[in-house]
């Protein structure tokens, strides 16, 4: 029988397995070895168990650190574990800058007034290319179509006076203002033949942004998903009578989203800096996809495998909505896929330097075709680009500590709504084409509102939208059902939202002020309304903010000029061109603060050049 031996378990560099190996021998071998010089052979077999050892034990620390967020160190592994946590690591981030788009067109007579000819108008599809002669390494892209002869609140075109020849306007510049971003369009294609389970493609090149659009052969159009799982994405459709009559007069509202379910679709993730790979689903043809079962008698009850009875037995609905292709795959067929590189630091370009557009002739059309072809192309060559700020945003990939945080931050949340705050800021983001929220505000369903033992899971979304002319108005029936199912794809399971329209009080402002001697009363005057109109710039005015007098009185006070401020009056003002709500200000108006009703709702000066009055009284 063999002897028990005492083996340590604990040793695992070179020098620690080297001595265990020299203490094991003379503990176990006394007699059978003995020399433990340098040169002996029996130390050349130790030594090299110890180094074999030593890498071993290496490599088991380094695999099993690889595996948390926390302590892995290899690029690749972090942005594995970073989209298993639900993180879309970056190796590049886009500069973005604001851009004026310009064109004119001619002058029509209409009526007695001379009016811009918006049948010249241009139609730009999204992806025009931009670039600055000073910077040549640096192009941007405007991704966003632009309609010159669309006007509303959330893309106003503006006008003005261009041209004028002998006293009578000859030409408008019409403007547009679009984001744009620091990309170049890369096009690369990849030929699919007999159809296999998940196939992917890789795309090498260096700074890629992301995947712009992927069209088969066929003239069909790839979706990429954050998982193959997820077979709904947003689509819209131009919100028109024929789409939809009874929202097309809400011209807020330039697009409807909807949600569609898409069987082509993919996903993609980085394998490393250059490497972006692009995975498809696993079924054959859109004629066999199973992605919408209906629960039938095949497979539930009695027609179970092997003819089991179950019909005693608890099923859950959703077992029976499952998919096992997660989106087709492309077969037989060749994809043309468009992407995005770019970005980094270099991209934050000045102000007032990108002026040059790449593929006018390509992405710009006239929306009337029947023009007179000089002037069509005179109207055409007027066409011209100017970046209003300066790009910022603009830098390197995520860091290997950035993926840690970023992924464990991302983790907790998975992209859903989960606090109050979420819901807001997700509101917010919601793509200006299907509307734009201006303030908003969210509150749980009130107490009182409540039935007995009821859960408050109700979330009351109060929003309110602008104008033409940037003053508040409720949300159009066609923006609050983009925002519903907008939200629809966030939302909890357990929380009902109601979205709902603010209320707007409109305001007054009246003053009296003492002025310093030697100063001009008109001057001091027109400065105090100037301040005044900034502070109550509704920019800067949410939805049950209240009112401190207090900071008013502050704000006149610094005005150089004004020696005391003898009264502020702020008063309700309804009906007519205002709001047809009241307030009782008075009454609301608690040790100079001016409190917001139960009811969410919102102070606007609606016309600061009227709405805001002062006056010099006498010391």
């Amino acid at each position: 029988m063999a002897e028990n031996r005492s083996i340590s378990y604990i040793n695992k560099d070179f020098n620690e397995l080297r001595s265990s190996l020299i203490d094991y021998t003379k503990t176990y071998f006394p007699d059978t070895y003995n020399d433990f010089s340098a040169t002996s052979p029996g130390m050349l077999f130790m030594e090299m168990a110890s180094y074999v050892g030593d890498v071993l034990s290496f490599y088991l620390d380094n695999q099993i650190q690889e595996n948390f967020t926390q302590f892995a160190r290899q690029q690749n592994n972090l942005l594995a574990l970073a989209y298993m946590m639900g993180y879309r690591p970056k190796v590049t981030s886009a500069a973005a800058t604001r851009v004026e788009i310009y064109q004119q067109v001619p002058s029509i007579l209409s009526g007695s007034t001379y009016v811009p000819d918006f049948s010249f108008t241009l139609n730009i599809s999204g992806g025009l290319q931009l670039s600055s002669p000073l910077y040549n390494q640096s192009n941007f892209l405007i991704e966003d179509p632009i309609d010159f002869s669309y006007s509303s609140s959330s893309d106003p075109t503006n006008t003005t006076v261009y041209q004028i020849n002998g006293g009578i306007p000859e030409y408008f510049l019409l403007t547009k203002t679009r984001n744009a971003i620091s990309a170049d369009i890369q096009t690369t294609t990849f030929s699919f033949g007999t159809p296999e389970r998940f196939p992917t493609v890789e795309i090498n090149n260096n700074n890629i942004i992301k995947i712009l659009d992927i069209t088969d052969s066929d003239g069909n159009k790839w979706y990429e998903v954050p998982y193959l799982a997820q077979e709904t994405i947003f689509d819209s459709i131009k919100n028109t009578n024929i789409n939809n009559p009874n929202l097309s007069d809400d011209n807020d509202t330039p697009y409807l989203l909807q949600l569609k379910k898409e069987p082509r679709r993919f996903v993609t993730r980085f394998l490393n800096d250059t490497t972006l790979q692009i995975q498809f689903g696993a079924g054959t043809t859109t004629q066999n996809n199973d992605e919408e079962i209906i629960p039938n008698t095949d497979n539930v009850g009695l027609g179970l495998p092997y003819k089991q009875s179950k019909l005693t037995t608890a099923f859950s609905p959703s077992n029976f909505l499952y998919t096992d292709t997660y989106g087709i795959a492309p077969s037989n067929t060749t994809l043309t896929v468009r992407y995005l590189t770019g970005g980094g630091v270099t991209a934050n370009v000045d102000g007032g330097t990108i002026s040059t557009i790449t593929n006018a002739n390509t992405n710009v059309k006239f929306i009337n075709t029947s023009l007179d072809p000089v002037q069509a192309q005179y109207v055409f060559n007027s066409l011209s680009v100017l970046n209003i700020t300066a790009a910022t945003g603009g830098q390197d990939g995520d860091t290997n500590e950035e993926l840690r945080l970023k992924s464990l931050s991302s983790f907790t949340t998975q992209l859903r709504s989960v606090t109050q705050d979420d819901y807001l800021i997700r509101a917010l983001s919601m793509p200006s084409d299907y509307g734009a929220v201006s303030k908003i505000y969210i509150e749980s369903e009130k107490i009182s509102n409540l039935l007995p033992g009821e859960v408050p899971s109700v979330l009351n979304l109060y929003v309110l939208a602008f104008d033409n002319n940037k003053k508040l108005k409720n949300a159009s029936t066609a923006l609050k059902q983009n925002l519903s199912t907008y939200l629809s794809q966030y939302r909890v399971i357990n929380d009902s939202i109601k979205i709902k329209d603010a209320f707007i009080i409109n305001i007054k402002v009246d003053f009296d002020i003492i002025v310093l001697p030697n100063y001009n009363n008109n001057e001091v005057i027109a400065k105090c309304i100037t301040s005044l109109q900034d502070y109550f710039n509704i920019d800067n005015w949410q939805i049950n903010e209240p009112i401190l007098l207090k900071d008013t009185y502050i704000l006149l006070d610094k005005i150089e000029g004004v020696q005391t401020v003898k009264n502020i009056n702020i008063s309700n003002i309804s009906n007519g061109l205002y709001s047809s709500y009241s307030y009782d200000m008075v009454g609301a108006n608690k040790n100079g603060v001016i409190y917001p009703s139960l009811d969410p709702m919102i102070f606007e000066v609606k016309y600061p050049d009227v709405d805001i009055r002062g006056r010099v009284v006498p010391l």
